[in-house]
């Protein structure tokens, strides 16, 4: 039977792991980020794939610093896995890690490689519009994103899909094709692909708080993305009366010329207000004040003055 090592992190890569461990497949050990302290009460927080590793029984190595920890290097030469599988794991994978399954190391990237390499493939294929995407299997290098391919699955994206949704699909998208990779690799049936640079594409960078301020200059549609694609983190914001005002949820509607400057508040009904934008304007549906929780925006208008005329942003 195969060996594999397992290295993730968030849910998408524990995802991958739990249908692994479904199908049978030896995992002998999981790599995963060191743990973290939340809240006031400095509660101690595992990963999700630690939370699932010690369900079954595996053992959890958390190197702070993968490229320099001597002995996660060393235990790991002693599992000798067959292949290393990879998805969200967080830190760069040094080359004699890279070497040590003679199958290699198997990424699982949110992305229809080459294009979207990167750390953030699913959220910026949302804000830039794309209808499909997918997930590729490959073997990493020591490059980011460049490796040999493997296999690929599309995946649809829906005109509501946000970046949590979307990982979702891609996190079972993955689980299934990774079992497909393994598989093949086994039985020597995979021809990997070498990746066209010239195909790459778009670079889906690192994403920042910084980018979710809305700019109501641009069009509604492409501020809807950017709310979809930001959604669950780091989220997309503007100010009212000063506060921060996350807007979680808005539909883009065509709206006649008329005097309203981006950014004001053109029209207050029950359960929406609706926000004049550089083209067109933005229904909005669900939002969260600075301090308080999310919440339809029903509820958030029968707290709050906001009125026709107020202008977000300032």
């Amino acid at each position: 039977m195969m060996k594999t090592v397992f290295m993730g992190t968030p849910d998408i890569a524990d995802t991958v792991l739990r249908r692994m461990l479904d199908a049978g497949i030896e995992v002998a050990a999981a790599v995963t980020q060191p743990d973290k302290v939340r809240g006031r009460g400095h509660k101690v927080s595992y990963s999700p794939v630690k939370e699932t590793a010690l369900e079954h029984g595996i053992e959890v190595l958390q190197p702070v610093r993968i490229r320099s920890d001597e002995e996660v290097k060393r235990r790991l030469a002693e599992i000798a896995p067959d292949v290393i599988v990879v998805i969200a794991f967080g830190q760069i994978i040094p080359q004699d890690i890279l070497d040590i399954p003679p199958l290699g190391c198997v990424n699982i990237h949110a992305s229809l490689l080459p294009k979207y390499r990167g750390a953030a493939p699913i959220q910026w294929a949302i804000i830039n519009g794309e209808t499909v995407t997918g997930v590729t299997t490959m073997q990493m290098n020591a490059g980011l994103d460049t490796g040999d391919m493997l296999l690929k699955e599309e995946v649809a994206i829906d005109p509501k899909d946000t970046g949590g949704t979307l990982t979702d699909k891609l996190g079972k998208a993955g689980a299934s094709l990774i079992l497909k990779t393994l598989e093949g690799l086994e039985a020597g049936t995979i021809v990997p692909q070498k990746q066209d640079d010239a195909q790459a594409g778009m670079y889906a960078k690192m994403l920042t708080k910084e980018m979710g301020r809305i700019d109501f200059t641009r069009p509604a549609a492409e501020i809807d993305r950017l709310i979809r694609g930001l959604n669950p983190w780091p989220s997309a914001y503007t100010k009212l009366n000063g506060r921060t005002l996350k807007i979680w949820d808005a539909d883009p509607v065509e709206t006649p010329a008329g005097g309203a400057v981006p950014g004001e508040v053109t029209k207050v009904d029950r359960n929406s207000f609706t926000v004049q934008t550089g083209s067109g304007a933005l229904v909005v549906r669900e939002v969260q004040m600075e301090g308080k929780k999310r919440m339809e925006a029903g509820a958030f208008l029968r707290g709050s003055r906001l009125t026709p005329g107020t202008v977000l942003g300032e």
